[in-house]
């Protein structure tokens, strides 16, 4: 017997594909479902987007016969717009013009029917709701990732013999990978599964305390290359520092994109700046045109048309965190640094008078080609992996696009910790050469004593 997957408005708003992701079983849209899409057609970001495309889409099934009578998808499947079951009873307390309690009685309908029917939906409320009229309800999972605990971090920590971490240390000898070792739970040490690009924090087998830190370069381990410089005056404080500094200074040609997970106050977006500015100032090859500055506050589904100004003006707000990081970075004099609140502002706004730092709307992105840019994409997170992956594909020529964020501190309605945009790629891009991404951990925060006491309490 064939299954019924009901699919609510927002699974289509995140993954317009969706209506071909069940196979050759049936896929139904409750005809409230076409009304809240219709909502959305007009809204100029993504969700408006994705709106579109559906409404496309149905209108060629069209060409194939009646939607409310069934018409064949090009997978085997069925797709029907449902318009019956308005007698079904719901809880009395229940509003019975909710769109969502609309959804769940289509889907009781169809099970007193006699189908096996499964509601799709992203909101927990309405799965909870479908709990208590006993409808089985079920969160998308096709752009889904492992839950976070289980997620590629991009490092790990092995253990070798002291002779090998003095020849790795000293003379700069790459460890062979044989040469090393993780332990199980029966204390059995066993050969590591290395990605290309893996740091590694490579303690003594006698003394955990003698440790060197390497990279794994698909076939061997091999040292550090970039940790004696401290650019713009930073120095990197502990391990995932050093590993993000490494990524950071890979060659653009070789590692044009890394990736960057981490809680607030482990300085992501402060290094990612460091090391840009670095770059355009101070090594001055000309390598990269500009820093561009992207964040998901304003994001594709936001309307910026009507806020008055220029773009920039209009993104400004947006981008107070960069500047007080660009403040620390002009005047790394602490008792100092504010004693002329002027001169800093002026310094900082230079650095963007001079379009040394551009900052722009992630909307704007579609159709470009950016090249030579060193582009930062803050909060990511907050992207869906549909913009992640616009934004990767929108990389030219000696560009590097750095994705930084805390997947613990989502605001999109519509993400979570397996859905979001930075986790996504970081799991799709796991094991490419091209990548190098780093998880900081909470004891590596370094914003001040008060924040890593609350990022461990909290």
């Amino acid at each position: 017997m064939k299954k019924i997957y009901v699919l609510d408005t927002n699974v289509l708003l995140q993954s317009p594909q969706a209506l071909l992701s069940f196979g050759d079983n049936i896929v139904v849209l409750p005809e409230v479902v076409l009304e809240e899409l219709d909502k959305f057609k007009k809204e100029p970001g993504e969700l408006g987007a994705n709106a579109r495309y559906v409404a496309r889409y149905l209108d060629k099934l069209r060409e194939k016969g009646r939607l409310n009578e069934g018409v064949p998808l090009d997978n085997g499947g069925t797709l029907r717009v449902e318009m019956n079951h308005y007698n079904v009873k719901l809880p009395k307390s229940w509003d019975k013009y909710s769109c969502d309690n609309r959804i769940l009685q289509v889907c009781k309908g169809l099970k007193e029917d006699g189908y096996s029917v499964f509601l799709i939906t992203k909101d927990i409320f309405e799965r909870i709701k479908g709990d208590i009229v006993d409808v089985i309800a079920q969160d998308f999972f096709s752009e889904q990732v492992p839950k976070y605990e289980e997620q590629y971090t991009g490092r790990i920590e092995v253990y070798a013999h002291p002779d090998k971490i003095n020849e790795f240390y000293s003379n700069h000898k790459p460890i062979k990978l044989e040469d090393v070792a993780v332990y199980q739970e029966n204390d059995i040490p066993v050969i590591p599964e290395l990605e290309i690009n893996q740091f590694l924090i490579i303690h003594s087998f006698n003394n955990s305390k003698q440790t060197a830190l390497g990279r794994f370069n698909g076939k061997e381990i091999v040292p550090l290359n970039y940790l004696n410089i401290n650019p713009f005056g930073v120095t990197p404080r502990n391990a995932g520092q050093k590993f993000m500094q490494e990524a950071l200074f890979a060659d653009t040609d070789s590692v044009p994109l890394v990736i960057v997970k981490g809680p607030a106050g482990t300085a992501k977006t402060f290094y990612a700046l460091a090391v840009g500015l670095h770059k355009i100032l101070e090594e001055r090859t000309k390598m990269y045109r500009k820093i561009l500055i992207l964040r998901p506050n304003v994001m594709m589904d936001e309307e910026l048309g009507f806020l008055p100004g220029t773009e920039e003006e209009k993104i400004a707000p947006f981008m107070r965190p960069i500047r007080d990081n660009l403040e620390i970075l002009i005047d790394n004099d602490d008792e100092r640094r504010y004693y002329n609140e002027k001169e800093l502002k002026d310094k900082v706004d230079e650095l963007f008078d001079r379009k040394i730092i551009t900052s722009e709307a992630i909307a704007y992105l579609r159709g470009r080609s950016i090249n030579r840019h060193w582009v930062i994409i803050d909060e990511a997170q907050n992207l869906t992996p549909k913009q992640v992956k616009g934004i990767i594909t929108r990389a030219g020529m000696g560009t590097k696009i750095i994705l930084l964020g805390d997947p613990h501190q989502i605001d999109h309605p519509f993400l979570d910790e397996r859905t979001n945009g930075l986790c996504y790629a970081a799991e799709k891009m796991k094991g490419s050469k091209l990548c190098c991404q780093i998880t900081l951990t909470e004891n590596e925060c370094e914003r001040s004593p008060l924040a890593y006491e609350a990022a461990t309490r909290m």
